[in-house]
């Protein structure tokens, strides 16, 4: 019964990683002026792939890039849907379904979709926010696609169709709750704040850990918004993220064997930040399962 499933995993999963893997250690190597079907050869490059995107200034400001646009998202986005489940959690919270709804409806849309919806509503030129800000006589405002601000611009889009995901999640994990332990608190004497706080949050405690991780692997993988903003912005350069860097070299340079090196890294990056973070956390998180 496990064959079927074995087998997509090695087709789709498991052979793209190893040849990936085994071309990260390759390079082509051109003789003469490079025509003919002799002129290119493949050679094994060792770690010459490796060493070479580490050393490159525009893959490390990537990185950087990445890391402030993580600092900016994660924390507002799992705090924005944390804030919504306890609200939708809350007794005296009225029209809970449509709520829902419309949170989580954000998340739906595909992300080149809002991309582009958001990116329009940047433009100085035809943003009705940039019209009203006009009309209040404020003329100095500047755009979320300039260098300083771009990151926030990105990081809004990631926001907006990040938050309704994660507060399902963390609902979810709040209506799994038995209600006696509420009803007890309040018979204590206990007020809604302090039962979120020092109830609700620490049992969905594996939730919220389950969703920081999450998004923290979606933010190293950020690729579609900043890749769909670029067209409207001398902002955003072709290596602004470490995707971008590897599709870059992949499908601009023609350099697959680069590309497959730097997709190795990010890869083992992810896991590294995965791993530590569950061990750092695994104590908080799933103390109360022992």
């Amino acid at each position: 019964m496990l064959t079927p499933g074995i087998l997509l995993f090695a087709v789709f999963m498991a052979a793209p990683i190893f040849y990936t893997l085994l071309l990260s250690f390759q390079k082509e190597q051109v003789k003469g002026l490079g025509l003919g079907g002799d002129s290119r050869t493949r050679e094994f490059a060792g770690l010459e792939n490796y060493v070479a995107t580490f050393s490159d200034p525009e893959f490390l400001a990537s990185v950087a890039r990445v890391l402030l646009y993580g600092l900016i998202l994660v924390p507002t986005m799992l705090g924005l849907a944390l804030l919504f489940a306890l609200l939708l959690d809350a007794r005296r919270t009225g029209a809970k379904g449509f709520s829902r709804v419309s949170i989580f409806l954000p998340y739906a849309v595909p992300a080149v979709i809002s991309s582009l919806l958001w990116g329009f509503l940047y433009l100085p030129a035809v943003s009705p926010f940039y019209w009203i800000f006009e009309q209040l006589g404020w003329d100095d405002v500047p755009s979320l696609l300039s260098p300083g601000l771009v990151v926030f611009a990105i990081a809004n889009i990631g926001l907006w169709g990040g938050v309704g995901f994660n507060m399902i999640v963390m609902y979810t994990s709040l209506k799994a709750v038995p209600s006696d332990i509420y009803e007890a608190a309040r018979i204590d004497g206990a007020s809604e704040v302090q039962i979120a706080w020092r109830i609700k949050v620490p049992i969905i405690m594996p939730a919220l850990i389950m969703t920081a991780l999450f998004s923290m692997i979606a933010t190293l993988q950020v690729f579609a918004e900043p890749t769909t903003l670029r067209p409207l912005t001398n902002s955003l350069s072709t290596s602004w993220s470490p995707l971008m860097f590897v599709y870059r070299d992949a499908f601009t340079r023609d350099d697959i064997y680069s590309a497959a090196a730097t997709s190795i890294i990010i890869a083992l990056a992810t896991f590294a930040i995965s791993f530590l973070f569950l061990r750092v956390v695994q104590r908080r998180a799933f103390g109360q399962e022992d």
